[in-house]
């Protein structure tokens, strides 16, 4: 007789579970991603306690343990990520939108795993200053843009791979700021011109931040210590083109949030694309961009997928997505509205009506209306439960929270 019961999908913590200590033994952890392994092996267990959600008027009873809500959570982020959407819809101008990536050559790669605050940030420097100057120049454009830009660090085999995306108005205010001017249709900026320029930049500082003895240089990058192999570097690093890619206009600017909120809480792998845990090796899905995007499937052990994910371990309060121009926060008040008011109401609304933003209130979660009465709102009253009253519940209680997370 066959079993009609599905078998549990693998999630990211059970890699973790079963493999952190021995990975640990083995390998050097820093302080953060200590604590990256620590919280996702414990999200949604008894570890972290749990809360009771009773509704008064139906007498339905949700157990449910609690979230680590750690940023590379893949389990976390999904929630996180549909908040920051609604959040940034206010901001949305009637206008077509660009989405532009800035990644880093091959060769800087050692040197970014020795350095990841360093070069992040300039990073963010390089391309941001990249986008405003070029646009703000009369020959191009000759306004100021606005647009949010996101880190990422890995591939889709989880090496190292750091890139920006930037999500980018297709227009702009002019310098007397008194009115909108608008950028090509299906043109945002020459993508051969952003590349230079901003490879010159990234260059330039990383030299200043080399020269003031800012970088870690030791293990696979001591070489560089030596100056002359340093400005060798960077020699083969002005010869080399940086790409920098542009995707076609959006359909429309309410799309803009929601596709970038897929990149804005992304983790370096998602649950869903697991395959299995087979005698100590991780088989996962990929997207193999060399070969025509094609779909296929990775084998590792254990130790070297956990090393790749924990690769992508942020520092410690480093801020992964920022907002530059229109859309800085210094200018939210002033120059976005201005430039809202420019492009005027009547286009906001006709956008409205083609694709309307989801209310929230329209789709209740368990943690703040009765999924079974949807219909007349009911609240739900919450009871928190700690890990150590968790560990003595009845089984039941158990079985319970397992289900309803």
């Amino acid at each position: 007789m066959t079993s009609s019961s599905r078998s549990p999908r693998l999630e990211l913590a059970d890699i973790f579970r079963m493999h952190r200590d021995v990975y640990r033994a083995r390998h050097p952890v820093s302080p953060e991603q200590a604590t990256v392994l620590r919280r996702l092996t414990a999200c949604r267990t008894s570890a972290l306690g749990g809360h009771v959600d009773t509704c008064d008027a139906c007498g339905t009873v949700q157990v449910s343990y609690n979230s680590c809500r750690d940023r590379h959570c893949p389990k976390c982020q999904t929630t996180r990520q549909q908040a920051w959407v609604e959040s940034r819809l206010t901001r949305l101008l009637p206008v077509s939108y660009f989405h532009v990536v800035f990644t880093l050559p091959e060769q800087l790669k050692p040197l970014g795993l020795k350095n990841r605050r360093v070069l992040y940030d300039l990073l963010f420097r390089a391309a941001s200053e990249t986008l405003l100057e070029l646009a703000a120049d009369p020959r191009r454009l000759g306004a100021q843009i606005g647009f949010t830009a996101v880190l990422h660090t890995w591939g889709q085999n989880l090496l190292f791979h750091p890139h920006l995306h930037c999500v980018v108005t297709g227009g702009g205010l002019s310098p007397d700021g008194k009115r909108w001017i608008a950028g090509r249709e299906n043109f945002f900026l020459p993508v051969r011109v952003l590349g230079k320029l901003f490879r010159g930049k990234f260059l330039a500082r990383l030299q200043a931040i080399y020269q003031a003895g800012q970088l870690s240089l030791n293990g696979s990058v001591e070489s560089l210590r030596d100056s002359a192999n340093f400005q060798r570097l960077l020699a083969a690093l002005y010869r080399q083109r940086w790409i920098v890619y542009a995707k076609p206009p959006f359909g429309g600017a309410s799309q803009v949030y929601r596709y970038l909120g897929r990149y804005t809480h992304r983790v370096a792998i998602s649950n869903r694309r697991l395959v299995s845990l087979d005698q100590g090796r991780v088989t996962f899905r990929y997207k193999d961009y060399a070969d025509q995007h094609r779909h296929k499937q990775m084998t590792l052990d254990a130790e070297e997928f956990i090393r790749r994910f924990l690769l992508h371990v942020l520092p410690k309060g480093f801020v992964r997505i920022r907002h530059y121009g229109l859309l800085a926060g210094r200018n939210v008040d002033t120059k976005l509205a201005e430039c809202q008011r420019l492009l005027g109401e009547q286009s906001n609304s006709a956008e409205a009506e083609q694709e309307t933003p989801p209310d929230p209130s329209e789709h209740p979660t368990s943690e703040e209306k009765c999924p079974r009465c949807a219909n007349c709102q009911a609240p739900l009253r919450r009871c928190e439960l700690s890990p150590a009253y968790l560990s003595r519940a009845p089984a039941s209680l158990l079985m319970a929270a397992l289900d309803s997370s």
